[in-house]
């Protein structure tokens, strides 16, 4: 992705090298099925959210201060010109909807941080708090999706995730979130899932349509960069996860859709870069 040079958004919170941080101690093995089974939260998050709190209540130490590398901060300056792109996009595409749109934050952490939806450690994997309205993220979660979930890494993989991320935000603005929550309280626990997945899949659309319009507006992408989107979306599918966890699959149980789905809704906002075509919520039906 070409991005040196160009727009970085204020709103970003760097908050890596602060001290203090809540760490997780002991984590193991159970931060890693954690971090396997919930990546990619959104909505509501409260699941996933108490079960990190618990960890942290259970053992917390404190962060000395860190300085950042020329790696980490050149990582940062990526990540806030992504972010500055995603401003640019949804601004551009709420006002073609008569809406304005509404700028987030996100706050890179190491280990451990303190969100409005609790208290998470890096085993949640990037998650959006519909609380504060911040994104929050460890960039150590993409070394562990490339080297345990085989994805192929590559800066592009960490821009999808950022825009799937900013999804959730734009499914908030719209009211989408609450009203499938509401949806939830009214089914059973398949009923609810299948919800869960289409929440998921809409926000890995309109990841494809950010993709589409980000092109259009700054011809960011090089050779590679949607398949480097699409391997990280294979690599988080359902199917994927659990093949590699407890050896079967179990869709029933599946909450953000499996590889194949993911693939298939990102690459439709690409391609089709009309937000009308987002209704994930209709094709589950």
């Amino acid at each position: 992705m070409k991005w040196l040079g160009r727009r970085q958004s204020d709103n970003m919170e760097d908050r890596r090298g602060v001290s203090g941080g809540q760490v997780a101690v002991g984590g193991g093995i159970i931060g890693v099925i954690i971090l396997v089974i919930n990546m990619f939260m959104g909505g509501d998050n409260s699941a996933v959210l108490n079960t990190i709190q618990d960890q942290l209540q259970n053992g917390q130490t404190e962060q000395a201060p860190v300085e950042l590398s020329a790696r980490d901060k050149e990582m940062g300056e990526f990540v806030a010109t992504v972010l500055a792109d995603t401003e640019d996009v949804w601004t551009k595409i709420f006002q073609e909807n008569g809406m304005t749109y509404e700028k987030p934050k996100l706050v890179l952490f190491r280990d451990g941080v303190q969100t409005a939806c609790g208290g998470a450690s890096s085993a949640s994997g990037p998650f959006y708090c519909p609380e504060d309205r911040k994104v929050y993220m460890d960039l150590a979660f993409f070394d562990e999706l490339q080297s345990r979930f085989g994805a192929k890494g590559g800066d592009f993989a960490i821009a999808y995730v950022i825009a799937h991320e900013i999804g959730h935000h734009v499914q908030t603005l719209m009211g989408t979130s609450a009203k499938m929550r509401q949806a939830q309280q009214q089914t059973n626990e398949a009923g609810a899932n299948k919800l869960s997945v289409a929440l998921e899949l809409q926000a890995d659309f309109y990841a494809g349509l950010w993709a589409h319009y980000n092109q259009e507006m700054n011809n960011v992408l090089e050779d590679g960069d949607i398949e480097e989107a699409l391997s990280a979306a294979n690599a988080v599918g359902d199917d994927a996860i659990q093949k590699k966890t407890q050896g079967s699959v179990v869709p029933d149980s599946f909450t953000h859709g499996s590889s194949q789905q993911r693939m298939y809704w990102f690459k439709k906002g690409f391609e089709s870069g009309d937000i009308k075509q987002g209704d994930t919520f209709a094709e589950i039906q």
